[in-house]
């Protein structure tokens, strides 16, 4: 076993000289076994070898039995240990999702590398849970070898094993009963299908944990090469195969702010891409949007519209939606630019988000505002937020187009001036 722990930390570049290993230790066979291990290896491999207990407090006295154990294997071997412990509340995803990531929680607050103790049995059983579940590349693969600064030294040993090597030291271990309900389904894989399989082979663990680490490796690749520099032009993406441009989809997903894109969720991003809209757009968890923007796919926000401003004339008005400072004054010339223009103005003068039949005459002639934002090709998303100046009788002008050249006269001067960036 120990042969097959080093040659696995060697292929993987697990450890090196120097480094603070910190084993996880729960006091079950597994753990025990590769703390003893790493005890055995941390000359030859250079390290300073420490312990970490997560007390789940979800079995009571078996638990405190379990970190005395723990704590008294590492004063046997003059091991220092971290202790933690915290109340496990079952989430959506249950107890068992919920104690790992207390769990993990805990070990990825300290400093070292922490190395748990799967097998290539536990990589088995993940494999066909996540069959179980339905999955794609990534789920067969599993147990990652290296995430982070977490470390599995274990892949390729099986439980067998683990417990011969446990019987040749002559250590104990503790016995989770937990693992003998059958309520979660791993203990069920473990229990009942993982003994008929391995009727038809024996070495039915390793075989799976290796087809894990290969399709791992497979994994791996396709991910580098959805590693796309600049913006994700939609006529890119739609010339991608269809296993590059789902892992695009789904690193586009984590950057924008979905934390686990599944494959529903990619689905609708690949729909956003093929769409005959232009500006079409799909809402995932968290409040993302993801949408099209003249042939560009990428993260929006969800836009906040322009309420409706009485502005004073004469006078100066805040729009802290905007950050702008709209100021109106006598005028002194005809002007006509983006950002300032002048007009004559019948009644009240509002400042408002375009509204439904809205039309403006430039040198192009009359068009309807939302024409004329689709002409400037001004995103689809950031068009309720363009002001809009109008008065009784109907568009004045638009800041950042200018005025209605019907409306254009040297009576008002409006000025639109930028109050913050």
């Amino acid at each position: 076993m120990l042969n097959k722990l080093l040659s696995f930390i060697r292929r993987y570049d697990m450890i090196h000289p120097g480094d603070t290993v910190i084993c996880a230790v729960s006091g079950g066979a597994d753990s025990v076994a590769l703390l003893l291990a790493l005890y055995l290896l941390r000359q030859k491999l250079g390290i300073c070898l420490e312990a970490a207990h997560f007390d789940h407090q979800l079995r009571g006295t078996e638990s405190d039995g379990d970190a005395a154990f723990v704590r008294e294997l590492c004063e046997r071997f003059d091991i220092p240990l971290h202790m933690g412990r915290g109340q496990v509340v079952a989430g959506e995803k249950g107890l068992e999702a919920a104690a790992r990531d207390a769990r993990y929680a805990f070990l990825q607050g300290l400093p070292g590398k922490i190395a748990t103790a799967h097998t290539a049995d536990d990589n088995a059983e993940t494999v066909l849970m996540h069959l179980v579940r339905g999955t794609g590349l990534k789920g067969l693969g599993a147990i990652a070898p290296v995430r982070g600064q977490i470390i599995r030294p274990m892949l390729t040993v099986t439980r067998d094993e683990v417990l011969g090597f446990l019987e040749g030291y002559c250590l104990p271990h503790r016995e989770d009963s937990s693992n003998e309900s059958d309520r979660f389904l791993r203990n069920r894989i473990r229990h009942h299908v993982m003994p008929l399989l391995r009727q038809e082979n024996p070495k039915l663990a390793e075989n799976l944990s290796q087809m894990a680490l290969r399709l791992r490796q497979d994994e791996d690749l396709l991910s580098d090469l959805a590693q796309v520099d600049g913006p994700l032009e939609i006529e890119t993406l739609r010339a991608m195969p269809e296993a590059q441009r789902s892992r695009v989809l789904e690193r586009c997903l984590k950057q924008g702010g979905v934390r686990e894109p599944e494959a529903e969720h990619i689905a609708l991003a690949d729909a956003v891409v093929f769409s005959e809209k232009p500006s079409a757009k799909a809402r995932f968890p968290g409040g993302i949007i993801l949408g099209r923007c003249y042939g560009r796919l990428q993260i929006q926000e969800e836009p906040e519209p322009l309420e409706p401003v009485d502005l004073a004339c004469p006078g100066s008005t805040q729009i802290p939606q905007l950050g702008l400072t709209v100021l109106c004054e006598p005028a002194e010339r005809t002007v006509d630019e983006k950002d300032c223009f002048t007009v004559d103005v019948h009644g009240k003068l509002t400042l408002r988000c375009r509204a439904s039949g809205d039309r403006i005459r430039r040198s192009g002639g009359t068009k309807t505002l939302k024409k004329l934002f689709i002409d400037r090709k001004i995103p689809a998303d950031q068009r309720c937020r363009v002001p809009v100046l109008c008065d009784e009788e109907g568009v004045v002008g638009v800041y950042g187009i200018g005025a209605d050249l019907d409306r254009i006269a040297p009576v008002w001067q409006i000025r639109f001036i930028k109050t913050e960036s």
